[in-house]
């Protein structure tokens, strides 16, 4: 077995073979992140010295380490795995030793600290990681020796610029010698001086990467700006003219000028007489062509760009130059010279064009060459400029300042005096003598030293900086945060160049990486500067190199107590608010736990509350709300021993716990649970606040009962115990000598507890008065309802409505309802009489006969629940004007009380409904049970008459629950209670149901009142409706329930026999009136279809649809409705329906359609009506219905929708009917299908060559036009006609023109570039000044 290998284990063999035994060494190099995954394994005698050990790595790393202990005197232990790691050393990382010069590069990457290859060992795959592993060896700077820089979103092409700045000696030395004078200028807006902070960073800085935020502050920028992706170049110019303005009257005054501007002339010469007209420009860079216009080839080099830029152009015929000498137009010679050339030399490459064709931004990607040492000398003026012909200067000497915009494609010169891009800069004039003694040609030889790389298209990309140093002439990839040694291959990389076809727009939208902007140095050992040792630094650099070092240090500092730092949700029950407070507690590791119970209190906001000595911290479990432990005796243990360490995360949270003065804090032992116990009170039907007590798992129930019956001192011996395992889980604890964990204890328990010497005792729980508490108290909600506004008769009418039910004694006037018609000819109040006084024999009879389980007798006692309606008998007419509701409420008549029984759900039969709630409620086995009538007023449980249902109760659904997901016409009795007989098929269940008046939230508006509701949650959507009919005054069919959501969003619950269990406590519903739906009726969108108009789709009105109604007979219906609501006079021949997808038109409905049998509908449906200019074509479903469009290409224009039937999916039928509504001939037509949602619109730029036109297809329901139904889009076209030549000026106005109209129609534009915000630098850092220029 080889050492090293996956296992690493020492083998007994080699120990005998060795004679002696041997330690195993696993060593980690910690001291940067790329190396921290590795490990360098070795084998070793136990005698091997320490120094022997370190001989593999110290040729690698400036270890310091001359122990002459042996392995086994140092500690190592034989025969096991020692895990060793290399640290720094005082905190300062480990410099590479300096090698001989002459080492060929094969050797460089010796110089790097890492995993050494050693004969017969390996790299480790052990999943050790070890404990003492910091995180810091991230935060170190690069082996490189280099800083990077934090990329804020889509700042990259700011940090290349500044990376090559700082890389740039002459640039960075400069700036180091301006001092920064902090009594004339803000610190945080003067970008010298940022910029020279950021440069000591980056030269002294531990860390991997750096910031950029302070720079960019000094721009001006906000932290929107760094989402905005700039062109490197255009930055370039922007800094450069921002720092000549920070710059005047000082040394670096002419800074940028001296290092990167060049001089250029721009002339025209007459080829008759010699006369030549020029001026002189200046430029910061030489914007190079990558392909000339029209041209598929690009320029293969940069040499040939250069040669193209100052090849001269003839200006002849139309073009023809007006000579001043000749005093005509002649033919003539224009261009430019480079007079100047500046030390820096910068290479723009444009990479990014327009194509004016597709009107798309595009990057040419193509490959282009670049030397690493440029010879400029060809590219110099030689001609004679002082030749006697040359008379004329077009400018008077003005400099244009900033870059040179020229090219061969450009022929305009002129001093852009109305743009300024970046900062407002005031040009001064002057005359500059152009010199050019002393130049010679092989002076001008510059070396490459930054390529600027563009990563990406034209749509958008990355930036990062290939920068070779001129310290040891080694190239490092700057991107972003990361910096790393290249070689010239990948400088070479960065040529460019795509696969495939070289044609002009063939990369339009490519992704490639190339290089986009060239720096060259002057190669001239006079000029050539060398980078500021640190001794040389100016006194303000050193005293800002200090105070950059200070920071750091406390930066590092403040990071180490961040990594020795507990942080821990806090929870404390505020001591008289009685609320649950949460914060996060954030304790150093060291602090005592005193210490952090100050820390917490004062968090809490405990001072003026209660005194200190009265708080204490303890474990605590959020979840399932309970303490795990108190710390007792551990007041001075440190926090980070009581927490298990710092961690990211822990299990578990804090609880500052109060007390009492005159309470003891009670003693919480790990493996106790928590038990909250509820005290029931059978006689007031009430459930008391929670009392907590502690138990342990293996008691039993008898031991717990005696330990309940000392806290609560209720006799033991009548107790009942009674377990909520879970929502709706209700288990007695009848077994004495079960264990709690045997019954189902967890950490939290909930119990309640009943303790009386009443007959209920003795009843099985199921049947038990304490079990139908319970049950109501855990199914109780606190719904917030609010009414619908009122007349004032008919408000006053609800209000004697409800006073009238508050005046019985026996019943609870909130499980009252009246159920009939109601109307004005006989008082509210004689009605609430005649109800009351029957529901009191109801409750008479029921205690008579309750003891004899006649179910049928049981059945009885509901007939107050189920009186019939006669209004709520189905209504012929498919609405009801809301009007009537506020002109009449019919009375019911005495006798129809005692009419018949029937279930909930019988009564949803004739109960209405309205459009689909969108939040399915669910519906159960208990679901249509009945108001309790059996007992005078039932008070909820724990007092929630007023308010003390919680909302955290969670809730569940209840088992056998039956979702269903028709509509109306599905409430129809399958989930009710009864069979078919009539007898009850479970016992009667409570429907608690209570209402008082709430003081509404201002802005409710005038005449609108708010109900407070505790409701059993199982009560049908049916009954809680009929609940509320004596509050809004009006039958339940003649109002509809909207569930509010957040957002105040709106929803109609329209589920009948459905209950309420989807609702949670302090659920918000709004009342509105107005018909519902019957069983069987669907509420119907109806949209009017406007194939030619601009919007297609027109919201017409609500219309109601019946199951078994014919399309003709809901068109009947439809025609009063359109002509009194939207003035539409049609005949019923005259318009049709069709189906309506999202705004796609779909199936065209014919008149003998059924709903329900041949066309499928449901609640919210939608339908398009389309008026028809004639007869209706379409007869027969095996027809299928088509919308073509005419493309005219020599027009640029498309004609109008026509609609085509076809009898069959046969395309040559389609050609067809093309050619028969067009005139084209049948063998010229050309067809394609639209795309997207109707009416599928698309540019008239696009069309011709985006479509899949004249597809290979013989029928129309095969790939790819996938022609199904009716609705389909078909552009067609006459091949033989020729696409309209335009001018670039008709293809712009065309352009604008189809861009405004698609983006009106609300559809997609082929192309929407992101709008591009202009790049920009505000001196006084404040934006606001220069708004318009935006």
């Amino acid at each position: 077995m080889v050492p090293g290998e996956e296992n690493q284990l020492v083998p007994k063999e080699i120990e005998n073979a060795a004679e002696e035994p041997r330690v195993l060494c696993i060593i980690q190099d910690t001291t940067n992140s790329k190396t921290v995954n590795e490990r360098i394994t070795l084998n070793l005698p136990a005698s091997t010295p320490v120094r022997k050990l370190f001989e593999d790595v110290a040729n690698k790393a400036p270890l310091d380490h001359t122990s002459d202990k042996s392995l086994l005197d140092a500690n190592f232990e034989p025969g096991k795995k020692n895990f060793l790691h290399l640290t720094d050393k005082d905190g300062e990382q480990p410099q590479i030793l300096l090698e001989d010069s002459s080492a060929g590069e094969d050797s460089v990457h010796d110089r790097f600290i890492g995993p050494l290859p050693r004969e017969g060992s390996g790299g480790s795959t052990s999943d050790y990681v070890s404990q003492s592993y910091s995180y810091s060896s991230i935060l170190n700077k690069s082996e490189t020796g280099y800083v990077g820089l934090v990329n804020q979103a889509m700042t990259c092409y700011l940090n290349s610029l500044l990376q090559t700045l700082f890389m740039t000696p002459e640039f960075r030395n400069a700036l180091y010698k301006w001092e920064f004078e902090e009594s004339e200028e803000d610190p945080v807006t003067s970008i010298p001086y940022q910029l020279q902070r950021l440069f000591v960073l980056l030269q002294t800085s531990k860390k991997r990467a750096i910031e950029t935020t302070d720079v960019t502050r000094s721009f001006g920028w906000d932290s929107s700006e760094a989402w905005q992706q700039h062109d490197v170049q255009e930055l370039c110019r922007v800094m450069f003219d921002a720092l000549e303005q920070k710059w005047k009257q000082t040394e670096q005054a002419d800074l940028i000028n001296e290092l990167y501007q060049g001089k250029l002339k721009d002339y025209v010469r007459c080829l008759e007489c010699g006369y030549e007209g020029w001026r002189i420009d200046t430029y910061l860079d030489i914007p190079l062509v990558i392909r000339p216009y029209g041209s598929s080839q690009a320029f293969a080099s940069v040499e040939e760009a250069l040669h193209a830029f100052i090849q001269p152009e003839i200006l002849d015929g139309p073009n023809q130059y007006f000579c001043e000498r000749c005093k005509k137009k002649c033919d003539a010679r224009k261009g430019l010279r480079f007079l100047h050339f500046p030390y820096l030399l910068t290479l723009q490459l444009k990479r990014f064009d327009f194509d004016y064709t597709t009107m798309h931004r595009i990057k040419l990607n193509d490959r282009m060459t670049f030397p690493e040492e440029l010879d400029m000398s060809t590219f110099i003026d030689v001609e004679d400029e002082k030749s006697p012909q040359t008379e004329s200067c077009t400018d008077s000497g003005a400099e244009n300042e900033g870059s040179c915009h020229s090219d061969q494609m450009s022929n305009d010169f002129s001093n852009d005096d109305g743009v300024d891009e970046g900062i407002c800069l005031e040009t001064n004039s002057g005359t500059e003598k152009i010199s050019k003694s002393g130049l010679e040609k092989n002076s001008l030889i510059y070396e490459l030293f930054s390529v600027m790389v563009h990563s990406g298209s034209a749509a958008g990309g990355h930036y990062y900086a290939c920068i070779k140093s001129f310290s040891d002439e080694q190239w490092y990839s700057f991107n972003d945060q990361h910096v790393s040694r290249i070689t010239q291959e990948d400088i070479k990389k960065t040529h460019g160049g795509s696969s495939g076809s070289r044609g002009y727009y063939s990369s339009a939208f490519a992704s490639s990486t190339n290089a986009y902007m060239l720096i060259y140095r002057l190669k001239d050992p006079a000029r050539n500067a060398k980078f500021l040792e640190v001794d040389e630094y100016p006194e303000h650099i050193k005293n800002l190199v200090q105070k950059e070092r200070e920071l750091e240090e406390q930066e590092k500092r403040q990071r180490e107590i961040e990594r020795n730092t507990c942080k821990i949700k806090l929870f404390c029950l505020h001591p008289t608010k009685q609320v649950m407070m949460e914060n996060k507690l954030e304790v150093h590791k060291d602090k005592t736990l005193k210490e952090a119970v100050e820390m917490a209190y004062k968090m809490m906001d405990l001072e003026e509350v209660i005194p200190l000595d009265c708080c204490r911290l303890v474990k605590y479990d959020e979840f399932h709300d309970y303490l795990e432990r108190s710390y007792e005796g551990e007041e001075d243990t440190p926090m980070g021993l009581l927490l298990g360490g710092v961690k990211s995360t822990y299990m578990f949270d804090l609880l500052l716990e109060t007390r009492k003065p005159d309470q003891v804090f009670q003693s919480y032992k790990p493996g106790e649970v928590m038990v909250k116990v509820h005290v029931v009170d059978l006689k007031a039907e009430s459930v008391a606040a929670p009392i907590t007590v502690r138990a342990y798992l293996n008691q039993t129930v008898t031991e717990f009962k005696q330990l309940i019956s000392k806290a609560i001192h209720l006799p033991a011996e009548t107790m009942r115990i009674v377990l909520e395992r879970c929502y709706n889980d209700l288990r007695l604890l009848s077994v004495s000598s079960k264990t709690l964990k045997a019954e189902g204890f967890f950490r939290s328990n909930k119990v309640f507890v009943e303790s009386s010497e009443t007959l209920d005792y003795q009843m099985a729980f199921a049947d038990s008065h304490l079990w139908k508490l319970l049950d109501r108290h855990a199914n109780t909600i606190r719904l917030f309802v609010l009414l619908p506004e009122q007349s004032p008769v008919s408000y006053s009418k609800r209000t004697a409505y409800q006073k009238a039910g508050g005046d019985s004694g026996n019943v609870d006037d909130d499980c009252e309802r009246v159920k009939g018609p109601v109307g004005s000819l006989k008082s509210v109040e004689a009605i609430l009489e005649e109800s009351t006084e029957k529901l009191k024999s109801l409750s008479l009879q029921q205690q008579q006969d309750g003891d004899n389980g006649d179910s049928s007798k049981s059945t009885e006692t509901s007939d107050f629940e189920n009186i019939e309606s006669p209004l709520n008998e189905r209504d012929s007419s498919a609405s009801v004007d809301n009007r009537e509701l506020e002109q009449h409420i019919q009375t019911s008549d005495p006798e129809n009380f005692q009419s018949e029984e029937r279930s909930d759900s019988d009564v949803n039969n004739d109960r209405s409904t309205s459009s689909v709630d969108s939040d399915i409620l669910s519906s159960s086995h208990s679901s249509d049970t009945l108001c309790n009538a059996d007992n005078a007023q039932i008070p909820l449980a724990n007092g929630l008459d007023s308010h003390s249902i919680t909302s955290s109760r969670r809730t569940k659904a209840n088992e056998g629950k039956k979702e269903t997901w028709d509509t109306a016409e599905e409430d129809s009795g399958t989930d009710s209670e009864y069979d078919e007989s009539g007898k009850s098929r479970g016992e009667m269940q409570y429907m608690y149901f209570k209402a008082e008046p709430y003081a509404a939230d201002e802005g409710s508006g005038e005449g609108h009142k708010w109900l407070m509701v505790h409701v059993d949650k199982r009560i049908t959507l049916a009954a809680f409706k009929q609940h509320l009919e004596p509050f809004v005054g009006v039958l339940s069919s003649h109002f509809k329930v909207f569930r509010v959501y957040a957002s105040n969003q709106e929803f109609e619950s329209v589920r009948l026999n459905e209950t309420l269990s989807s609702f949670s406590d302090d659920n918000k519903i709004t009342i509105r009136l107005g018909r519902a739906l019957k069983k069987g009726e669907y509420r119907v969108k109806v949209y009017q279809l406007l194939v030619n108009e601009q919007e297609p789709c027109k919201f017409l009105l609500d219309a109601v649809f019946a199951k078994g109604m014919t399309v003709r007979q809901s068109k009947e219906e439809l025609i009063p409705q359109l002509r009194e609501q939207c003035g539409l006079e049609l005949s019923i021949d005259r318009f049709r329906l069709r189906k309506k997808t999202w705004k796609n038109p779909g199936t065209v409905f014919l008149d003998y359609h059924i709903y329900e049998e041949d066309i499928n509908i449901s609640s919210n449906w939608e339908v398009f009506l389309e008026v028809l200019d004639g007869v209706e074509k379409m007869k027969s479903m095996s027809q299928l219905a088509v919308l073509s469009r005419r493309w005219k290409p020599s027009e640029m224009k498309l004609d109008p929708f026509q609609e085509v039937v076809l009898e069959s999916s046969s395309v040559d039928e389609l050609r067809e009917k093309l050619s028969e509504i067009s005139g084209i001939p049948l063998d010229d037509i050309e067809f394609a299908k639209g795309r997207g949602t109707f009416p599928c619109d698309i540019s008239v730029l696009d069309i011709h060559q985006d479509l899949d036109w004249n597809p290979k297809v013989s029928t129309l329901n095969v790939w790819p036009l996938y022609i199904c139904d009716d609705g389909a889009v078909i552009f067609y076209r006459d091949k033989t006609e020729e696409l309209m030549e335009l001018t670039d000026e008709q293809r712009n106005e065309l352009m604008k023109k189809e861009s405004s109209r698609l983006q009106k129609t609300g559809h997609r534009v082929t192309y929407s570039p992101r709008k591009e915000k202009a790049l920009k630098i505000y001196l006084d850092g404040a934006p606001n000044k220069d708004l318009t220029q935006d």
